[in-house]
């Protein structure tokens, strides 16, 4: 059986970090392009940041870019996304995806909470 389980969320104040995991299980993604989307209370979910299975090639949104980096450990099926200076419309539900290309996102975890007080 597929999972995806991520951690790492949590509340921090405006302008801290952190930094979520997700973690593959039941089949290899290596060769699956992995990423994390978020949905806020009231919104809809929004695709923040992808990386493909060899690292080379990386999406993210205008609203996280030079403040997110989506990184991966194929090794371990594994993939990070560090968040630095974090905003209040940074929080919402976090939700780690894996599929064989952006679009097609086949597999997700159930989510980490993150919340960003002012």
């Amino acid at each position: 059986q597929v999972q995806l389980v991520e951690s790492g969320g949590g509340l921090v104040q405006a302008g801290g970090s952190l930094r979520l995991s997700c973690v593959a299980s039941g089949r290899t993604f290596s060769r699956f392009f992995m990423g994390w989307s978020r949905q806020a209370p009231g919104k809809e979910r929004e695709f923040v940041a992808h990386i493909s299975w060899t690292g080379g090639s990386r999406y993210y949104a205008d609203s996280v870019k030079g403040r997110f980096t989506i990184s991966r450990e194929s090794a371990k099926n594994t993939v990070y996304l560090q968040m630095n200076n974090l905003k209040p419309e940074d929080t919402a539900v976090y939700y780690c995806a894996a599929g064989p290309s952006p679009g097609s996102w086949n597999h997700w975890g159930h989510g980490t909470q993150v919340t960003v007080s002012a």
